[in-house]
């Protein structure tokens, strides 16, 4: 029993025919909804890539905007240390002057203390007997000296002004 169309079964032709549209149907339908599928997977994948995206640009946002807070807190904190050092500056510059004048004062406090107790009464003295006596220059070039005329004229002084 031999068929001329190659079928063993022994059904007919057209049948076959029927069962293999069914199964081309069936694939077909398959890979219709796998494409749809694959689709609607790609579609979530970006919109997960751009709302990561888009989280990470959120991001980059925040962190410019408190680099630029922290750059400008420290800009403020570096003006204020350097108007800090100048202020000390000025105020150790300040410092050593008044101690030089503080020196130079107790110098001549000790100077005409040691020669009121000698002499007594009142004393007069010339700026080189001053430098003589081991005062130095240190004395006689201070600005407060020359006010008081160490350099240039003798000085007056009587015990009693200094009495405490």
């Amino acid at each position: 029993m031999a068929s001329s169309s190659g079928n063993s079964s022994g059904s007919p032709p057209i049948q076959n025919s029927g069962s293999e549209e069914d199964l081309r149907n069936l694939m077909d339908q398959r890979k219709r909804k796998r494409m749809q599928s694959n689709r609607e997977s790609a579609r979530r994948s970006r919109l997960r890539k751009q709302k990561h995206l888009d989280d990470l640009m959120a991001q980059v946002a925040q962190l410019k905007k408190e680099n630029g807070q922290i750059l400008s807190s420290m800009n403020v904190t570096t003006q204020h240390y350097v108007n800090v050092e100048a202020e000390n500056s000025v105020l150790r510059a300040q410092m050593m002057e008044l101690t030089q004048r503080l020196q130079s004062l107790n110098e001549i406090l000790n100077y005409i203390n040691s020669s009121t107790a000698v002499g007594g009464g009142s004393c007069m003295f010339e700026a080189e007997e001053f430098q003589h006596q081991g005062f130095g220059d240190s004395v006689l070039n201070n600005p407060w000296n020359n006010m008081m005329g160490l350099t240039q004229h003798p000085i007056m002084a009587s015990a009693e002004l200094f009495d405490y």
